[in-house]
């Protein structure tokens, strides 16, 4: 018997966990952190649908924490099994992980100073630096397009996503007595023709596909416009004297930022301010980065190994110590302050919002996809009171949202893609990781431009029968 569970990411866009189940046999497929409203993720986070314990194997499509963040937490409740990714990914999950866990520690302290002065109880957190440790032997990695035995009757190649480093398109070889089935799972699937990372992969023709449907609705700028934005926006608010806040992701949106940045000062086009990538994690990844090469593009791959550095140039600088990214809250002088997390839930980006924030002088600009609930969606739709830390504050900086650099496809990015599958061997097609009007917009789509009939939109710990 074969039976797909959808227990995270099911009409919602974080939190990603998907059950597969053949045989007796119960592979998880990601694991990651629910983000949104605080209490509400903190439920979320908390507990799991099922037993952790009963889980004989993890397969892992990339780092992102709403896709790996609840590993941990896998570990610390009975996780015994093996955890398959990519070289890379299990890298970026090891500093990420231990990050979450460092992140969850100073954020505690500082809310519970908070609750404390107003009679309130004090919060907890998901999991610490020691049970990450724990389940970091657990994780057994494989090369792209290199099959793995996962279970006596499922097998698993991995194929580039093109959407982080080392982030994985999965292919899962599926055998149930006599039938054979294909089922491809994209996990979050990425852009052709961006900087640093290849163009995503095909797997060929499978019989189930799961995929994600973020933009399912939503069309990005050209890529080529990416420049001019920026330089429009640089030079805009040091007209002013204000300072650009980023809250970007550590892994993947940062180093691209700093790509372009680079561009630009080669070009000449950028004022002379200085650049601030305040996030440890971001300077642990860009790291990474430099010693996984088979993982990127032709240009960037060549530039790593003939030791150029893609990710640096005049006046930019990494920032790791707490006291320094304090000290940039001190400065009134014009400045770009890249720092995390995208979302805006946590790390050292809601310090530099909380300061910067009510002042109409600065920016902030929004490079990503920010979920329902999240600090980073209320800035998105320029809520004119918006909650940092629990306290109120007037969203008074300009806003800018730059799609252009988000990692995930886009609708007609999705349908290239998906058209390249045989309409004729497809069975089923679950939309995942995208919030319902998305996800409505692509089922639509692929079943009017692809001819796609069995598309469907999974509920939150809804099963299947395949």
């Amino acid at each position: 018997m074969i039976r797909l569970g959808f227990h995270g990411a099911a009409q919602n866009v974080t939190g990603s966990a998907h059950l597969l189940e053949v045989n007796g046999n119960r592979i998880l497929i990601d694991c990651g952190l629910f983000q949104g409203r605080r209490m509400e993720a903190w439920e979320r986070n908390n507990h799991f649908p099922f037993d952790p314990a009963t889980i004989d194997a993890l397969v892992l499509s990339h780092a992102h924490i709403d896709h790996s963040g609840k590993i941990p937490m896998l570990y610390r409740h009975g996780f015994r099994g093996s955890i398959i990714c990519t070289a890379a990914t299990r890298d970026l999950a090891n500093i990420m992980l231990l990050d979450s866990a460092f992140l969850q520690q100073k954020d505690r302290e500082f809310v519970n100073k908070l609750h404390e002065r107003k009679g309130l109880p004090p919060v907890d957190v998901l999991y610490d630096a020691d049970d990450v440790v724990n389940v970091l032997g657990s994780f057994q990695t494989v090369g792209y397009r290199r099959k793995i035995r996962v279970t006596e009757d499922v097998d698993v190649t991995f194929f580039d996503a093109g959407h982080i480093l080392g982030s994985a398109v999965s292919l899962f070889d599926i055998r149930d007595g006599d039938r054979n089935l294909q089922l491809c799972y994209t996990g979050d699937l990425g852009r052709p023709d961006r900087p640093i990372l290849r163009d995503p992969e095909h797997v060929g023709d499978v019989d189930i596909l799961i995929t994600e449907s973020t933009y399912g609705g939503r069309f990005h700028a050209p890529t080529t416009v990416i420049l001019d934005i920026l330089e429009d926006v640089i030079k805009r608010t040091v007209a002013r004297s204000g300072k650009i806040i980023i809250p970007a992701f550590s892994v993947g949106r940062t180093q691209e930022l700093v790509y372009h940045l680079h561009e630009l000062r080669e070009q000449g086009r950028m004022p002379d301010i200085p650049v601030y990538v305040d996030s440890p994690l971001s300077v642990n990844a860009t790291q990474v980065f430099r010693i996984h090469p088979e993982c990127m593009d032709t240009e960037s791959r060549t530039a790593i190994l003939t030791h150029q550095n893609p990710f640096s140039f005049e006046r930019l600088r990494y920032i790791r110590h707490v006291n320094e990214s304090k000290a940039l809250n001190d400065s009134d002088d014009p400045m770009m302050i890249i720092s995390s997390s995208g979302m805006c839930e946590g790390g050292r980006i809601l310090h530099h919002l909380r300061n910067n924030i009510e002042e109409d002088r600065n920016t902030v600009m929004i490079t990503g996809y920010n979920a329902e609930h999240t600090l980073g969606r209320r800035i998105v739709e320029r809520n004119p009171v918006v909650k940092i830390f629990g306290e109120e504050h007037k969203l008074n900086a300009e806003v800018v949202v730059l799609n252009s650099l988000s990692a995930h496809a886009d609708q007609k990015e999705l349908l290239d893609y998906h058209r390249l599958f045989n309409p004729a061997r497809l069975r089923h097609s679950f939309l995942v990781h995208g919030d319902f009007d998305q996800a409505q917009k692509l089922q639509t789509a692929m079943q009017d431009s692809l001819g796609l009939e069995n598309v469907m939109i999974p509920a939150a710990d809804e099963f299947f029968e395949l």
